[in-house]
């Protein structure tokens, strides 16, 4: 039995209590202002609840639990193993998003009655409570915004779904004065974002409406713009300057940067995009990032490794990601030795010497300059390429100590972003090698599985594991899977129903059919290209 003076210690808010009066039989959301303190105050919560909390809906628990572990691929988190039996769960991005989805839909069937959470949950997830807990008034160290205090509390008591909610704030004496600032306070207004981080989203407005030719001149960029919320609050985001000077000043930015060009007329002005500049919004690539892109593919063409992935790995890996990246320099060398030794001279190459790896290891000062951002991409490149080689996140973020939940997003935007790299470089003739090259380099960061899993992924409704209990049970290309019997597929492989095996085999002929299709055009187009034959 715990005394309460240690139970004041262990507890000081007395959070057992506060949501032990409404679970099991109601919900309730306790938010954390970091990842760290979801998890302990899960899992102190539960080592705190009476047993009757294990029989409540257990069959269900039993099965979240067997999801959960499917979705890892025989991994799961020790937490959730511990916790999910009494009917609770952490939810935070450190998640892979299976995780998240099974944890969300659990909640929402009352199979779980507890989540704690980051403010990350409040927007976007329809995840009602009848009690709303906030931990603390801060988000990591920032104290709460007026309009992430709404959204959290406004979980509690939805209309529809509940006619009863209730939020609590925990505050500590220090914070008294700003939290009755925050409950008293307006809304903050809401502004254009399109001169957010020093114009960037106006840049990329302009530079697509040239590209576009919706806009081709300033007047017309006026006319368009005098539509948006931006022109309404031009006053309050254009400082001292008129909005027509922030446009012209931004098209001297584009004509700077090699973006926009500009043709004089008889009638005036006339602008247009250079191919660097319809690359660039073709590819959807950030304006910050198109010269940094375009330099590292055009040195990426004079010493390209072709013998492994990484290289190009590391051309795709995303630059706007790199300021979440804190390299573990001994991790960083461990992994770095397990390369081949043309996979070591091609980092040096680009800028990361084992030797200057070494150093940091030892603390040494490292006298020549390294371009850290570079030192970063790579590292992140290490982690997607041991990604790509094992296709166990779970051990791969053991490796190098990341969350599953950001390196599955760093694969991700990964994926996303060497889709913009290949757009950007259909549209420079240069650059024509990395057709192919990043076509494939998708595909494998898309699904992230054995080479040979990747024809059953493109299966709408196919994920890994499935992939894998197919392959294991013989349906190893599309065509089988296609000419399965649904009957005898639904007996072979488990949990999967007779009508999940229908549908599975119609989508697999659909997809047979469609790349049959695709096909047979390429060889119509070839057969009509004229050949120059000599005549006999």
């Amino acid at each position: 039995m715990t005394s309460g003076l240690s139970m004041q210690k262990i507890d000081p808010d007395h959070i057992i209590a506060l949501v032990t009066e409404v679970i099991p039989t109601h919900s309730c959301l306790v938010f954390c202002p970091t990842k760290k303190n979801c998890e302990n105050v899960a899992s102190m919560i539960c080592r705190y609840l009476k047993e009757d909390f294990l029989k409540h809906r257990e069959a269900e628990k039993s099965i979240l639990l067997r999801e959960l572990k499917e979705s890892g691929n025989g991994s799961m988190c020790p937490v959730l193993r511990k916790t999910i039996p009494f009917g609770l769960a952490y939810h935070h991005s450190g998640l892979t998003s299976e995780e998240r989805k099974l944890v969300e839909e659990a909640y929402s069937t009352g199979v779980l009655c507890l989540l704690t959470c980051t403010s990350t949950l409040a927007a976007g997830i329809n995840l009602p409570a009848r009690r709303v807990i906030l931990r603390s008034p801060y988000v990591a160290t920032d104290f709460l915004k007026r309009s992430q205090y709404k959204q959290m509390v406004g979980r509690a008591g939805r209309a529809g779904i509940d006619s009863v909610g209730e939020s609590i704030l925990i505050l500590q004496d220090k914070d008294r004065k700003m939290a009755r600032s925050l409950v008293c306070a307006p809304m903050e207004n809401c502004y254009s974002n399109l001169m957010h981080d020093d114009g960037k989203g106006l840049l990329s407005l302009i530079l697509s409406l040239i590209g576009l030719n919706i806009a081709t001149s300033v007047d017309q960029m006026r006319d368009f713009l005098s539509g948006t919320l931006l022109y309404v609050q031009q006053e309050q985001l254009c400082a001292d300057r008129s909005l027509w000077e922030v446009v012209q000043r931004c098209v001297q930015h584009l004509k700077d940067k090699g973006l926009v060009s500009v043709t004089e007329l008889s009638q005036g002005h006339s602008l247009q995009v250079t191919k660097l500049g319809r690359a660039t919004y073709k590819g959807s690539v950030d304006l910050a990032y198109s010269k940094v892109l375009y330099q590292d593919l055009t040195k990426g063409l004079d010493g390209l490794l072709l013998n492994s992935f990484l290289h190009l790995v590391y051309l795709v890996t995303p630059y706007d990601i790199l300021s979440q990246c804190k390299p573990e320099w001994m991790t960083y060398l461990r992994q770095f030795s397990l390369l081949s030794p043309a996979e070591q001279r091609m980092s040096a190459a680009i800028g990361v010497p084992e030797s200057f790896v070494v150093r940091q290891v030892a603390g040494q000062t490292v006298k020549k300059g390294v371009d850290m951002d570079v030192v970063k991409r790579m590292y992140l490149a290490l982690v997607l390429f041991t990604l790509l080689k094992e296709t166990n996140l779970w051990s791969v973020a053991e490796k190098f100590h990341l969350s599953r939940g950001f390196i599955q997003t760093l694969l991700s935007s990964s994926s996303a972003f060497c889709s913009c790299v290949l757009h950007f470089a259909e549209e420079l003739e240069e650059f024509w090698p990395f057709k192919a090259l990043l076509t494939e380099l998708m595909r494998r960061l898309s699904y992230c599985v054995t080479a040979e899993l990747i024809p059953l992924m493109e299966v709408v409704g196919v994920m890994e594991s499935r992939a894998k209990q197919l392959y294991k049970a013989g349906y190893k290309t599309l065509s089988h899977l296609a000419n399965a019997d649904p009957a005898a597929l639904s007996k072979t492989i488990e949990n999967l129903y007779r009508k999940q095996a229908v549908q599975l085999v119609a989508s697999a002929r659909m997809l047979v059919n469609e790349k049959a299709a695709a096909l047979q055009e390429e060889v119509d187009d070839l057969l009509m290209v004229p050949l120059d034959l000599p005549t006999p």
